[in-house]
């Protein structure tokens, strides 16, 4: 027979406070996040301010310094605020990452999760439709020919290379000729999205109006697209209604249904993009030495704006709850601020002097390298070391580089190799 009892257990844990965890997600965040995040702070927080210009010291001193240093200043006229005395001290913050140990959710080799991870990858226009011209049936010959076709189309989805000059890519034998490129042409503009294959825009709206479904608008339609198009373009409908002698107020409906036509029809899907990196930190040699830096681009000069807390901590009442919390969240975002890049900075600095040999003599000469190592160094968790390489990039003489691209990845045991492969989500994909 069970009987129900009560047992009290006493049980110390550690948690994350708001503060650590406001400390966290700045750190995690990419350059560009962090700025953003910043400058949203800045927009709204009466207590945080831009550094003035002339704070910039001669000798490259980056706005970690004049983060710190305002912070500094406003010590002693804010010291009697109990709920803000728990930030004087940066070292205590970095000892407090030693317990960012426990997490939830799915995680990588390195134990991190990236947002990237979670991304759907973009289709682009090129692999839509050699995904459909791989399920057509055709002969070899003109399947190559279409595929000939599509990878000329630019992002638009228009033709813009002569069918003659697209004789000589392809060499078959028999060489191709101009009707059977004509022919392929023409199988590509049948494909999905309507419109694609177009070599102007009046051929790429004629192709897609088979999507009108009243054939007197259709026919009309095709009139005004084909020989009215620098009228439609003007909006003159008067004068294309005296042209095919139609009522005005059916050329009017018919212009605006060729309007609501897609003239572009390759921009909904994902395209070559160009991602342009600003580097975190930049490694250079000076002296025989190489040196790291924290790249000014990337650090937004904040500050504490001292008049204002002052005023505050003179006339501060019971009923100041909402200036008192954008006081706390200044301090805590330039004290986060601060801890952020001199942690990317401690971080990459210990990287360097573990991989000189890459810096010198390239990828050949890399080291096997774990984030225990860099951890155990710094002072700070592994996890926290997976934040802080993860979207953080280095500036060396051999190119940009992600912090994380510096360390060994896992190589799997015979354990793990033995125990069946989890699927993985199906809305998440990765992008390299």
């Amino acid at each position: 027979m069970s009987f129900l009892e009560m047992r009290h257990d006493t049980r110390q844990t550690q948690a994350l406070s708001p503060r650590l965890q406001h400390a966290v997600r700045l750190l995690q965040m990419s350059s560009m996040d962090f700025a953003a995040t910043v400058h949203t702070t800045l927009g709204k927080n009466p207590f945080l301010e831009l550094a003035e210009d002339e704070s910039d010291d001669s000798d490259g001193e980056s706005g970690i310094e004049t983060a710190a240093d305002s912070e500094t200043e406003t010590e002693h006229p804010l010291a009697a605020e109990p709920e803000i005395q728990d930030l004087d001290n940066l070292d205590n913050d970095r000892d407090l990452w030693q317990a960012d140990a426990a997490g939830t959710g799915t995680r990588s080799e390195d134990n991190e999760t990236s947002a990237l991870d979670l991304m759907a990858v973009e289709v682009s226009l090129s692999s839509h439709l050699h995904s459909q011209l791989g399920v057509t049936t055709m002969e070899p010959r003109d399947l190559l020919l279409a595929r000939c076709v599509v990878d000329s189309l630019d992002e638009d989805g228009y033709l813009r290379t002569p069918l003659e000059e697209l004789l000589t890519v392809e060499q078959l034998d028999p060489p191709a000729t101009l009707e059977e490129l004509e022919c392929a042409l023409l199988r590509v503009q049948s494909l999905d999205p309507l419109g694609v294959g177009a070599r102007s825009v009046g051929e790429c709206l004629r192709l897609q109006l088979s999507t009108i479904d009243c054939p007197a608008m259709r026919e009309l339609a095709t009139t005004i697209v084909t020989q009215h198009l620098s009228a439609l373009a003007s909006r003159d409908v008067n004068g294309i209604a005296r042209n095919v002698g139609k009522p005005v107020a059916l050329v009017a409906d018919t212009c605006d249904r060729i309007r609501r036509l897609d003239p572009r029809p390759g921009w909904r899907f994902g395209s070559a993009r160009v991602d342009y990196i600003v580097p975190d930190v930049v490694v250079k040699k000076v002296r025989g030495n190489w040196v790291v830096q924290l790249n000014p681009a990337i650090v937004p000069r904040v500050r504490l704006n001292q008049t204002y807390a002052e005023l505050f901590q003179r006339h501060r009442t019971a009923q100041n709850t909402e200036l008192a919390g954008h006081l706390q969240e200044a301090k805590w975002t330039v004290r986060n601020a601060a801890l952020r890049f001199s942690t990317i900075l401690d971080v990459a600095e210990a990287i360097v002097r573990r991989q000189k040999y890459f810096l010198e003599f390239g990828a050949m000469a890399m080291k096997p390298l774990r984030l225990a190592e860099i951890a155990e160094e710094v002072g700070i968790h592994e996890s926290t070391v997976s934040r802080v390489t993860n979207n953080k990039y280095m500036a060396t003489p051999s190119g940009v580089f992600e912090l994380k691209h510096f360390f060994s990845r896992a190589l799997p045991s015979p354990a793990a190799a033995a125990r069946p492969a989890r699927a993985p989500p199906s809305a998440a994909s990765s992008r390299t």
